[in-house]
């Protein structure tokens, strides 16, 4: 009996522990340089997006997100003449999942998907996008800001040729606030 009640007392001890700094929400906006990845039709652009990180443990956020990519145009040579071709607009909304892991500098791993709406001039598809990277936030330990800076690798999936996809890699700085939390 004395067992069960010592495991009782620790597991009551983990768990509030855990629920003490558990939650929180906050709402964030971020901009950067969208680098398209072995694509000889679109050229660099921009991105921007807001998100909205929502703190479920220490160690676990996920972050539902609008993302916007303007692609920049690019002269292609064909037979000895050069076209200029528009860039691909891209329109993105999905999730991420970041496993954080610090207090002031946090270092974060993550991973999302989401749907993309890819658009130029004879093209206008949607389909599925997977994002992996690797983010690098400061927080102060007294205020509900922090500042963000990310790199990933973006892979928007070819609907009609599922050997295919478009890759862009993405660097961005963005800052959050906290909405709400949970002490």
């Amino acid at each position: 009996m004395k067992k069960i009640a010592v495991t009782l007392v620790a597991l009551a001890a983990i768990a509030t522990a855990n629920v003490s700094h558990a939650g929180g929400i906050g709402v964030g906006v971020f901009a950067g340089s969208s680098i398209p990845v072995v694509q000889e039709d679109t050229g660099q652009g921009t991105v921007w997006g807001i998100r909205a990180p929502i703190s479920l443990a220490p160690l676990l956020t996920i972050e539902p997100f609008y993302a916007k990519t303007s692609g920049g145009d690019k002269d292609q040579d064909v037979d000895g003449i050069t076209y200029t071709r528009s860039g691909i607009d891209l329109t993105t909304y999905g999730a991420n999942v970041m496993f954080t892991f610090g207090t002031g500098f946090q270092l974060y791993p993550y991973a999302g998907i989401g749907s993309t709406t890819a658009e130029r001039s004879g093209l206008d598809a949607s389909s599925t996008s997977y994002t992996f990277g690797m983010g690098l936030g400061f927080k102060p330990p007294v205020a509900k800001l922090s500042v963000h800076l990310r790199g990933e690798l973006s892979a928007v999936l070819d609907e009609s040729d599922s050997d295919t996809s478009r890759k862009w890699a993405n660097l961005t700085a963005g800052v959050s606030y906290d909405l709400f939390s949970v002490p």
